[in-house]
Formats: C-alpha cells, structure tokens, sequence
C-alpha cells in the first residue's frame, strides 16, 4: 500500500529562541517546538515532569469534593462500597486501584467487573441487582457509567447511590449519580481533559488521600497500574498523562506489582519495559481475561500480594491469552477474505463486517487488523439473542463516534472515543445501519486520510546520527499518542555493495550520505528491494532511531520505515502543525 510523507511544518522562529536558550542541536529543538514546548521552563517541565508539582489539584475535578464526601461518609456509617468497572485494561486496572486503595484504609468494600457476553458493556441490571443482594448503598463506577443514565435511576430506586468515575463523552444528560466525575462534562473546568478511567480513579484516590492527610506514597505506590492503563487505552502521552505514564514506567521497571512482575516474568524482554512494550506484551495478557472468561481473573493479578497467587494468575492469563490469538486469527482470516471476495467493498469508503457466530471478545481486535489492510473506519460485528454488538475503530484524523453518532436513531446504545467505539442495535437495523454508516463517511471523511501517511518531525542528515543526539532523544520518551517516536527523512542516501537480506526479508544496510560516515540500518519486510539498492540506486528514506545490541556491543541503528528510489514518483507533501 503507498504511503504519503507529510512533513510537519514548524514555527522556525519559536525553534530559534529555544535553541538560544537550550543550546542542543537545533533538530532536537525543532522536535520539541513540535511538542508544545518553546521556553527553558516549559523544557525543565518536560524532561523533568514531577509528581509534586507537575499534577493537578484534584479537586479541580467538578464534583471531587461531593465524592470525597460521600465515600467518607460510608466509611463513617460502615456501609458497604461496591467498585464496579469495565472489562477491559483501563476498567480492570482502575478497579484494582481504587479497590486496592480503599480495602487498605476500610473493610466494606468489594468489586464488581460485569461478564461481557452475559450483561454486555457498563453498568448493567444485573450487577445492580447483585449489589441490592449484597447489601451495598454505594457503588463507584470506574471508566463506565457516563451514559448509564436509566441504570443509575434503577439503583436510586433501590436506594443505591452512584460516584460515576469516566472519561468518555457525556450524553445530552449526565446520570442523577451523587458525584460524576468526568473531565470531559461541560461544566468540569480541569485542566486536563485527556485521563484514563484509572486516571480518573487515581485523581480519587488522590483527593482521598489529601483529605485523609495520609502519606503521598500511599498514592503513588499504584503508579504501575495507571501506566499500564494509559498505554493500553490510547490516550495521549501529554501534559499529566507524560507525568503519569514517566513515573508509572519507573515503577513498572524497578518495583511492579506482583502479578505485574509475574506477567513480566514470563513474557521477558532484554530491556526497560516501554509504552509500547505495555500495548503489545502486558496489555493483551489482561485483556484476554474479559475477552475469553472472566475479567475478573485480571482484577485478581492486579490485586494479588503473595507471589504465589500471582504467579497462579499471570499463568491462567497467559493460556487465556494464546486462546485468545488463536480465535482472532481464524476471524480475521475470514473477514480478509469477505473483503476480497466481494468487489463491493472496493468502492466503498469504509468496512463494516457480519458474522452471527464471531466470538465477541476479539471483534475489536479484528476491526484493528482490518485497518491495518484496508485503511478504512471499521466496524466489526456479531449477535446473540438477536442483538447486534460491533466494536469500530478509526484511522488517523477521523472521528469515528461522530460518525456512529448520526446513526444513533438505529442504535440501541453506543459509546466510545474518536479513534475506537463500541455499538449496540437490533439485528433489523443492520443493513439499514451499514447503508447509513458508509453515507455519513462518504460524504465527511477528505479522502486523503484513506491513504495510509507517515507523519514526518524533521529532516535528519545522517551525520547528525551521533551518540549524542540520541542521548537526549531517548530523554523524550515515554513516546506515544501525542509524543510518538520521532520520525526522521533523510535524502540522497545510498547503501554500500555489504547490503544484504536477513531473517524473514529484512535488508540490513550500511547507509551513507554525502560527506557523513556510514550508519547501520535494518529494513523491515523490505528485502525486495535488494537489486536497485544494493546496486547503488540513491533513494529517501523515513526512519526513526534504536538502539542495537549485539554481541554485548550496543550501536545507533536506523529503523527504515519507508524508502522511495529516485526512479519513483515524490510522495512527500507538507502539513502546518
């Protein structure tokens, strides 16, 4: 599939005076103007976040201090407190945390994590009813409930109240809950509106702890869960999200949890653990709890204190998780194939799939490979009980929940972010669903996002590839939503007659430019263009920087992400950041 280069576009001046005051490369200073940063302060900000000073009061949070109140008060009259959150890794890692928090200080207290194939996504009838059994009067809801506006009255009649923690979208109306706490409500004037749910559970805990005047490590000390939950929803890596995720990581690193550490054990890497390592080693391991079982098998590993258990616990999610890579892979064999087999869909601007008997579990996961081929907002669908549920995803640029939004008259209910929704409908209203949904992203979607683009930070000369430089790019990181790896283009590059193909059609390259020394690379999948490069062909190339250890030697390596040969067409434009 061809790609677009987009080469952000920076204001220069801004990268001048950051240069005269930071005196590093003036690249480097290009890349943080990028990133909002353009001041010495706001540089010490970012490459030094604190947890004391670089975090918001929580009681900023429209509604905190009703429920800071309400919680202190059960605690006071000894009622019983339900934690109730989402299957998922963000719902399952803000239950561990808020859960863990209270269990420490108050004995009432217990958690609820709803079956996904029996009561479906949020808060539900049952585990309402479950509570009403159990003799709970509060239950807090973390990363669900902002739409649960019917459920909630249902647990008012039945004398329960509700502290909703969430950060998706409100609807027209919040929930008669006694406290809502969500950044993204109207009224909330919080600085930061991008949290996770356990980012949301942990501004809680922290405004529980100020009130209760207890030590800030006894906050802290759950930093592991909320990165592991920043990473695995997608949210940007910005503002207290970088604060959050930093510390987090060095907590991940250096003391994790229990059943962190057993995940970690039997999933090792040679290597401090990353962002990206949490979204593709520790993130589906939890996940795969909801999505075959029972999510509550995760909450129990996060909980978990002797390693004992934990270990008990990594080793069931490790079995759920390769069940789990088996289903999806069937699915995602069959969904290529409707695709290819159907020339309709070649002319259409998105991809909608249904199959009654897909497993739930994996359909997102589906939907995510789907785009990975095809670059179209996708939504995967299957049925139970005549009951349509799909799990949608984007690609760069287009909001997605708005999209679904203008279907919502054939929806039962639907949920979800820019980029990933979750939906619900009759299986009458499918075909006029899919008819709907392709109209409303025909006529919305600027059909070069449909081109897969590689955003571009800064030409980078290879001379400029020194230890240096990459000392203080590393000191970017944690790279992701909002802070992603830099990516680099550099022109007129040629790869010395040692160019070679390696592993499953790698090229390993030995990179030169004019009056620069030679750079080692690796060229994922791109061994077909062995001939034309190792025969001297000048071409472009996009790529980011690794380090490569080898042997006990460790080296500075390109990552060639994409190479245009001089006897190809341009495909680089600009983009105003």
């Amino acid at each position: 599939m061809n790609k677009r280069w987009v080469l952000t576009e920076t204001d220069e001046q801004a990268v001048d005076e950051l240069h005269e005051s930071l005196r590093i490369n003036r690249i480097l200073c290009k890349l943080l103007v990028q990133r909002g940063v353009k001041t010495f302060e706001d540089a010490r900000k970012f490459f030094r976040p604190s947890l004391e000073s670089h975090l918001y009061d929580p009681f900023l949070m429209q509604d905190m201090d009703k429920a800071v109140e309400r919680i202190d008060r059960a605690m006071q009259n000894k009622e019983k407190i339900l934690v109730y959150g989402d299957y998922d890794v963000d719902g399952t890692t803000a239950v561990a945390l808020l859960y863990g928090f209270i269990k420490d200080l108050y004995f009432y207290v217990d958690y609820y994590v709803p079956d996904r194939y029996k009561e479906g996504y949020g808060i539900s009838t049952e585990g309402i009813n479950w509570a009403k059994e159990g003799g709970f009067s509060l239950i807090i809801a973390v990363d669900c409930g902002i739409k649960a506006n019917d459920k909630v009255q249902y647990a008012l009649d039945l004398g329960i109240d509700f502290i909703i923690c969430d950060h998706h979208r409100p609807g027209e109306e919040l929930p008669l809950a006694y406290a809502v706490l969500d950044p993204k409500r109207a009224d909330c004037d919080y600085p930061f509106k991008e949290l996770s749910g356990c980012g949301i559970a942990f501004k809680l805990v922290q405004a529980l702890a100020a009130t209760k005047h207890l030590s800030f490590k006894k906050v802290t000390r759950y930093l592991d869960l909320v990165a592991v939950s920043i990473a695995a929803d997608i949210v940007p890596i910005v503002d207290e999200n970088r604060v959050l995720a930093y510390y987090g990581l060095k907590q991940l690193n250096r003391n994790p949890r229990p059943g962190l550490r057993s995940l970690i054990e039997l999933n090792p890497i040679n290597r401090e653990l990353s962002i990206s390592d949490i979204v593709y080693i520790i993130a589906p391991r939890i996940n795969a709890a909801g999505r075959m079982d029972d999510a509550r098998q995760a909450v129990r590993l996060l909980i978990s204190q002797e390693g004992a258990i934990a270990k008990k616990n990594a080793n069931e999610l490790q079995l759920r998780n390769s069940e789990r890579k088996i289903v999806d892979m069937g699915i995602t064999e069959e969904a290529l194939l409707m695709v290819e087999n159907d020339p309709v869909f070649f002319h259409k601007k998105t991809t909608v799939l249904f199959k009654p008997d897909w497993h739930k579990g994996v359909i997102g996961i589906v939907a995510s490979r789907l785009i990975e081929r095809f670059f179209r907002p996708t939504i995967v669908l299957t049925a139970s009980n005549n009951i349509v549920s799909g799990s949608a995803r984007s690609i760069p640029g287009f909001d997605i929940y708005n999209a679904i939004k203008e279907c919502s008259d054939l929806l039962d209910q639907f949920g979800g972010h820019k980029y990933a929704a979750g939906l619900t409908l009759k299986e009458e209203n499918l075909v006029a669903f899919i008819d709907r949904f392709e109209t409303v992203v025909a006529d919305t979607i600027d059909d070069n996002l449909l081109i897969p683009e590689i955003q571009i930070d800064a030409e980078l000369p290879l001379r400029d590839v020194t230890a240096k430089f990459y000392q203080i790019l590393q000191q970017f990181a944690p790279f992701g939503p909002g802070n992603t790896r830099p990516v680099f283009v550099c022109t007129d590059v040629t790869s010395t007659k040692w160019t070679s193909v390696v592993g499953n059609n790698h090229l390993k390259l030995y990179l030169k430019q004019e009056n620069s020394p030679v750079v080692k690379g690796i060229a994922y999948n791109m061994g077909h263009l062995l001939e034309p490069i190792a025969n001297g062909e000048p071409f472009d190339m996009c790529f980011t920087l690794e380090e490569n250890k080898y042997n006990g030697n460790t080296s500075i390596q390109v990552n060639v992400r994409d190479v245009l040969l001089h006897s190809e067409q341009p495909v680089i434009t600009s983009d105003t950041v």
